[in-house]
């Protein structure tokens, strides 16, 4: 297990006791980039009500996940999956889905240029071109890519098949890859991930997490 793994997963396992401090430390280390997951399901208006909503849930449930930090990251997405769609059946909007799942069912083809993509992505760089990219693509590639999930933590956050998310996340960024070598002036650029606003009234910070937490289990 790699050494952010191993803290995250100590500092789960910590937060599951009741320690605010641990809890502190997962959300910090979680919340970016599952706030850029949620930014491709409802939009940047929205995002950080809904990453709020799921940070509340994660506080709530906590006590019941079982897993080590890869399974948090898959299990945290889940849960702002759902709280997305479920944002968006309340607001009677549909999310912007291109394509067929059909149309995964092929093999991808080689692409240095896009593991090029993933190695920019990977090492922290922004979710701006990301919004270019068909719903199935982006979902896979900020699973697979931002939230480092497996790709059957990712099928089973999607509810597909593995192979499905993997053709999805490479045919992703194999389209990123071609924004890449695009008109630099386009505006589209692989940036640094985009940052954290100041929580509006109602976004949910670390601390009123734990607080939400600490009231929970003493109302248990």
């Amino acid at each position: 297990m790699l050494g952010d793994d191993a803290e995250l997963t100590t500092s789960v396992r910590a937060a599951q006791s009741g320690d605010e401090t641990a809890f502190r430390t997962v959300y910090r280390a979680v919340h970016p980039r599952l706030l850029g997951y949620v930014r491709t399901l409802v939009g940047d208006h929205d995002a950080e009500d809904v990453a709020s909503e799921a940070w509340l849930q994660i506080a709530r449930d906590l006590e019941r996940f079982d897993g080590d930090a890869d399974r948090f990251r898959g299990w945290a997405a889940r849960i702002a999956r759902n709280r997305a769609l479920d944002h968006i059946r309340m607001r009677g909007r549909r999310p912007v889905i291109g394509g067929d799942e059909a149309e995964l069912t092929g093999k991808p083809a080689e692409s240095d240029t896009a593991g090029e993509a993933m190695e920019a992505l990977a090492t922290g760089s922004t979710l701006s071109l990301i919004a270019r990219l068909p719903q199935d693509q982006a979902e896979a590639v900020v699973l697979r890519v931002v939230m480092g999930l497996d790709a059957k933590s990712a099928a089973e956050t999607l509810g597909k098949r593995p192979g499905a998310v993997r053709t999805a996340a490479h045919r992703g960024l194999k389209r990123l890859a071609e924004l890449l070598g695009g008109d630099p002036e386009s505006g589209g650029g692989l940036d640094a991930l985009p940052p954290q606003r100041e929580p509006r009234d109602r976004a949910v910070t670390s601390a009123s997490v734990t607080h939400t937490r600490a009231r929970t289990q003493k109302d248990m």
